[in-house]
């Protein structure tokens, strides 16, 4: 009898783990309705981006010289072999987007349609694809607002609450990685407001959801399906690891380019940097919380309001604030001349300041598409919309130790300047070992620098020099 009871214990601890695992099994989340519902709003882009073929300098040199000459057989051989890939080539890319409204406007990023010359959709159980227009894209949070004319009762989503979300919630993607057209990947909220330097708003939300090359654009949904990131980057070299902007800024960006409104963002006028322990020690703060003044523009909301160097803004509107970065996102993410409560300490204690905010000059300028109007107060130099960098918040965004050169704004696709890895953002500061500081003057240098068909540009990308030789049409 004894041996009997020790034989069903036995046999009973054995099946302990087996339902432990089903029970556990039992728990998780099925993600078949969600991915079935959710993912006839997600659709696959593909662009097209007309580009030169090889290097266009060298190519000239060889195929101007002397018939005699041992270049010009060098040439004729080279072509033979190679002339196929020195030829003008498309270059075509996937991406990911969803839709928003039954009449067809659709969500994707900045980067997944920038520069290109065609961008065409695919719906989910279409065979056509449908040309889609640009109506408006911000290249700061990387964003972008297209539209199809595929009807009026195509299937939506709708945004969620970011903010609200935690950290441990499940997730799901859903895009199309590689060109596999409707993938779904499953996983969770690894982290929130992460800084990836991917921009001067990063906030991004941190997923394990399978986030690949084809993604980008793509919805990170909760499990009520609603878009609470839209998945914009990832770490080449990491696994389990993507980033998605969170729907608490893009919403409120695409509200404003469907509008046809200007991106308009908010802006205090001061030179924040970070706290550490030593700061906090002198200042008599508990912690490193908040975003340390180093300086307050004069005349500036800020400087109107009372704020002052070394004041540590600690919340806004009630909202604390952890630091710099975070200042600027909510404080960006507010409209010019609304009011807002800063919590400063200052003295060993709180301090409450009303600002009006003024409108930040961004380092990008946020664009609409056809029919819209950029920047008036930007030219074009060799296909490069430029102009003067301005002072205050804008010097520092960029990386810049004082004001100085032109900000790229946009570029010409099919210039020679898009050849040679010219970007927005980038700062020329020089051209030709002269400085420039307005159009005016880096058109007299690139003017006189069409006689041997090439001008050296010296360029500032946050913070770094880079030169770039754009050749020119010699005329």
């Amino acid at each position: 009898m004894k041996r009997i009871l020790a034989l069903a214990t036995l046999l009973t601890l054995l099946a302990l783990p087996q339902l432990s695992l089903a029970k556990a099994g039992a728990g998780l989340p099925d993600f078949t309705d969600l991915a079935e519902k959710a993912g006839k709003a997600v659709v696959n882009i593909s662009t097209t981006k007309n580009v030169a073929g090889g290097n266009a300098q060298m190519r000239e040199f060889f195929k101007n010289a002397p018939k005699d000459s041992p270049f010009r057989d060098f040439f004729d051989q080279f072509n033979r072999y190679f002339g196929q890939e020195m030829q003008p080539r498309k270059v075509m890319s996937l991406g990911s987007g969803f839709i928003i409204s039954p009449d067809g406007y659709i969500v994707t990023n900045n980067h997944v349609v920038a520069g290109a010359d065609e961008i065409k959709v695919k719906l989910l159980n279409r065979e056509k694809l449908y040309d889609a227009k640009i109506i408006g894209r911000d290249q700061e949070t990387d964003l972008a607002l297209l539209k199809v004319e595929a009807g009026n009762d195509l299937p939506v989503l709708t945004f969620g609450d970011s903010d609200a979300a935690r950290v441990g919630e499940w997730v799901l993607a859903i895009g199309n990685p590689f060109g596999l057209s409707h993938s779904v990947m499953a996983g969770i909220i690894s982290a929130k407001g992460r800084h990836i330097g991917a921009g001067p708003f990063d906030n991004f939300l941190q997923t394990d959801a399978s986030i690949n090359p084809g993604n980008s654009g793509g919805p990170l949904l909760d499990m009520n399906g609603h878009v609470i990131g839209i998945n914009t980057a990832i770490v080449p070299n990491g696994q389990g690891i993507g980033f998605a902007t969170p729907s608490s800024m893009a919403e409120k960006i695409i509200t404003q380019l469907k509008q046809g409104k200007k991106i308009a963002r908010g802006w205090l006028g001061i030179t924040m940097q970070e706290m550490d322990e030593n700061t906090a020690k002198a200042l008599g703060l508990p912690n490193t919380k908040g975003a340390l003044v180093a300086q307050v523009v004069p005349g500036d909301p800020a400087d109107k309001a009372g704020v002052k160097i070394s004041d540590v803004i600690r919340s806004i509107n009630g909202q604390a604030v952890d630091d710099a970065s975070t200042l600027l996102s909510r404080i960006a993410g507010l409209r010019p001349g609304e009011k807002v409560r800063l919590g400063v300490w200052r003295g060993g204690r709180i301090t409450d300041l009303t600002v009006v905010l003024g409108e930040r000059k961004p380092s990008f300028v946020a664009e609409r598409g056809e029919g819209g109007q950029k920047d008036n107060a930007a030219s074009s130099v060799l296909g490069l919309s430029v102009r003067p960098v301005q002072a205050g918040e804008e010097t520092q965004s960029l990386g810049l130790t004082k004001v100085q050169g032109l900000l790229v704004l946009d570029i010409d696709a099919k210039s020679k300047a898009a050849q040679v890895d010219i970007q927005p953002g980038d700062v020329v500061v020089e051209a030709d070992q002269h400085a420039v500081s307005t159009v005016a003057q880096f058109k007299a240098v690139v003017a006189s620098a069409k006689q041997k068909g090439v001008v050296m540009l010296l360029i500032k990308r946050q913070g770094q020099n880079v030169l770039r030789a754009v050749t020119l049409d010699k005329k």
